[in-house]
């Protein structure tokens, strides 16, 4: 099942996406998703008895982020092998952890800014976005995936000069803007296996990324396990999982995006994220 957050007729409702062209509304209070994946596990069963009767045809609808309010967003670094090796650096040991801000994210179409005068070397990231579903803490790794609702696209948007200048990851990774997800959230159903998915990443139709999750050092189940002794996870938290190789910064020369350049990450399932560069317009 597919689920999206949209905007139809000045109004901001959740439905779920049939037959890549009609969205079904859900017969739920609010439009907020992870409120809504708090109410039922699985999710995909406690949507199908919340489908409408009504259809919308998508060409009539604009998709938002799937989640908007997220309680969290929990990102690994240096997750895939081929990342690594573009970097010469050593495999991780552990998960390098850090975190982004809700006021990051970003929807499909949406306009990743450009940040002039603060930073001119921004970078692209396509990775698997998890979405929890249940609440937990100290989750066993046996039992991690009965915490996932489902999976997105998501583009960890970096500014490297900041990253780097700061020498700590959280001020380059998580500006305004620099988490766009979508173009929905697919449940775990339909995903058999997240650990061998195809993950692509074309800048105005130049393929720049292009792996698999098989690729992945430290898999989901271990992921939501090592989150969890210290955090608790709760409904609609997102983890982003890593990217792989091909990122802007150790391209010879660097690739940085620039203004009008359109960014699409695309994995096996979940659809393709579509995003501009563009500079911010004057307040």
């Amino acid at each position: 099942m597919k689920l999206v957050r949209f905007r139809y007729q000045n109004a901001v409702r959740l439905g779920v996406l049939r037959d890549e062209a009609t969205v079904i509304p859900l017969s739920v209070e609010g439009a907020s998703m992870a409120a809504f994946l708090a109410k039922g596990t699985p999710v995909w069963q406690y949507a199908q008895q919340a489908l409408e009767p009504e259809t919308v045809p998508l060409s009539e609808v604009q998709l938002l982020a799937p989640i908007a309010d997220p309680p969290k967003i929990l990102c690994v670094g240096q997750n895939y092998r081929d990342h690594c090796e573009e970097q010469n650096q050593p495999i991780p040991e552990r998960p390098i952890l850090f975190s982004k801000y809700a006021t990051a994210i970003n929807d499909p179409e949406g306009i990743i800014p450009l940040l002039p005068g603060v930073s001119n070397q921004i970078d692209y990231e396509a990775e698997l976005a998890v979405v929890i579903g249940r609440q937990g803490r100290n989750i066993p790794e046996a039992a991690a995936m009965d915490y996932v609702a489902g999976y997105l696209c998501a583009n960890d948007v970096t500014a490297r000069d900041i990253q780097y200048g700061d020498k700590q990851w959280v001020r380059g990774k998580t500006p305004d803007g620099f988490f766009p997800i979508g173009p929905y959230l697919v449940t775990a159903d339909e995903i058999p296996d997240p650990h061998d998915l195809p993950i692509s990443l074309t800048l105005n139709g130049q393929t720049m990324q292009s792996s698999n999750t098989s690729n992945l050092i430290f898999r989901i189940p271990y992921l939501i396990s090592y989150f969890s002794r210290t955090i608790t996870l709760q409904p609609g938290d997102i983890l982003s999982t890593g990217t792989p190789g091909g990122v802007g910064v150790f391209r010879k020369p660097p690739v940085f995006l620039k203004e009008g350049d359109v960014v699409e990450v695309t994995i096996q399932g979940l659809g393709t994220l579509r995003n501009v560069v563009r500079n911010p317009s004057p307040m």
